[in-house]
């Protein structure tokens, strides 16, 4: 069942058996729907209202770390912080001033496919702030001096991140997972290519992947859908509708089971990422695998009652000493993912720690725990129904999806796609991605304890049935 459809029968069902076993869900059906139109240079314009005197508006751009090359790597996130340096029509600080005066607040952020740019102001703002965010984005000066500035910025901002072992260890499990290509690269790049970052570079990126096609207006809150539309037409209405020159570069992502081990015996812990090969976001599996990370739970040594949850891994890890932290993560794509547990343990637990985390994921493919997996699936609607709570998160939520399923789901679909999660959907995307594949593994630390490759690969199956 593709995502990036809706489901009729999917809806009823949930109207049904569903929406009786969740009767405090009752109201989903009475939240606002999104709204959607598209200008004439193809750009569309998203929004969703909800209470309050608050709007948040942004534009969702696709694009992000990925679309770049070996040569200009870094080049989209080192992008985002020009775009704040100053327009044609406005300084660094008037633009500052503006957005202070307003009461409001403007923020930015590149990942990997995706780049944002919103910001947050009172309603009778929306218009103001909309027209910033246009300024930004097509008038910026993007001079020579203020790039060399922000050079020394980024270099010291990588440093930072270098001293964050679980970003460190996430961005070496892309290396190692997708090595040789766009998704196994970091999303600040290498010092040598910030250095060589130049005004050409920009221009350039921003020629080739700045264009209506690939841009969302969105907006949430206190908002008008008309109004919205004007005012995005009025602002960005001249925005090119696709590239005039190259192509963006898009390179197919390629998953190599293979591990990177950094050891530090130096370091008291080990910072360990292991995970396998999923779906993209708009995989028919996407859901099956939100429960599957909610089974498997999160923890860590700060959190009391750990030896005596329900979760298996957790509780071994809790009552054994056998780590100090857990994490089930589940990381998508467009057309990939990796599915895996973050966890950090002294060396000499790391052998049982392994062997009970790799147990853990291979059993989803054999056993389903049925009080469990309703567990899971509750803890995922609340989940879900948090991200409708304010505007800034809406309009997030509403932007990541329309660039990742072209719509927006809403939350009766949502709940009814994780209520349709069964014991039977669990082990067969487990057995379809999980069983019996090659891992992915980065690690730092002291790592000594830890198998090799080949025998730990022995641990994503069992012999025994």
């Amino acid at each position: 069942m593709h995502l990036a459809s809706g489901s009729t029968k999917l809806l009823r069902a949930f109207r049904g058996k569903s929406a009786r076993s969740f009767a405090s869900l009752a109201n989903l059906e009475t939240m606002p729907k999104a709204s959607v139109s598209k200008l004439s240079n193809g750009m569309r314009v998203a929004s969703e209202p909800c209470a309050g005197d608050t709007v948040t508006v942004g534009v969702w751009v696709d694009t992000g770390s990925r679309y770049e090359t070996e040569e200009n790597n870094g080049v989209a996130h080192f992008l985002e912080h020009m775009f704040f340096k100053g327009t044609k029509n406005r300084t660094q600080s008037a633009l500052e001033m503006e957005i202070e005066n307003m009461g409001g607040h403007l923020n930015a952020y590149t990942s990997r496919e995706q780049t944002v740019f919103f910001a947050r102001v009172f309603k009778q703002d929306m218009g103001k702030a909309l027209e910033i965010l246009a300024d930004i984005l097509q008038n910026s000066n993007f001079d020579p001096d203020y790039i060399d500035r922000e050079k020394s910025t980024i270099l010291r901002e990588m440093q930072e991140v270098e001293g964050q072992v679980e970003e460190v260890v996430f961005d070496r499990l892309h290396e190692t997972a997708y090595r040789g290509t766009s998704l196994g690269r970091t999303i600040l790049g290498p010092v040598e290519n910030i250095n060589a970052m130049n005004r050409e570079m920009i221009k350039d990126y921003v020629d080739t992947h700045y264009t209506a096609n690939r841009m969302v207006v969105v907006g949430a809150g206190a908002i008008d859908h008309d109004e919205l539309v004007k005012l995005a037409d009025k602002n960005f209405g001249s925005v090119a509708p696709e590239s005039k020159g190259k192509s963006p570069t898009f390179e197919k992502a390629v998953y190599t089971g293979s591990e990177i081990r950094m050891r530090y015996d130096d370091m008291p812990e080990a910072h360990i990422a292991y995970a396998l090969p999923i779906g993209g976001w708009t995989d028919p599996d996407t859901f099956p695998f939100l429960v599957m990370q909610n089974m498997i739970g999160n923890w860590d040594e700060h959190i009391p009652g750990g030896q005596f949850s329900r979760i298996p891994l957790i509780q071994k890890s809790a009552d054994l000493r056998m780590a100090k932290k857990i994490s089930a993560f589940c990381t998508q794509y467009s057309d990939t993912g990796l599915f895996g547990v973050y966890a950090v343990a002294e060396p000499m637990a790391l052998d049982d720690l392994m062997y009970n985390v790799q147990g853990t994921i291979t059993d989803l493919a054999y056993d389903t725990d049925e009080t469990l997996l309703e567990q899971a699936k509750k803890s995922l609607i609340i989940q879900t129904l948090s991200m409708m709570d304010g505007s800034t998160q809406i309009c997030e939520e509403l932007g990541r999806q329309m660039l990742s399923y072209g719509r927006r789901m809403h939350p009766v679909e949502t709940v009814a796609r994780i209520q349709a999660v069964d014991s039977a959907a669990i082990k067969a995307a487990a057995s379809k991605y999980l069983y019996d594949q090659c891992h992915a593994l980065a690690a730092i630390g002291p790592t000594h304890e830890m198998k090799d490759y080949v025998q730990m690969r022995r641990g994503t199956y069992r012999l025994d049935c």
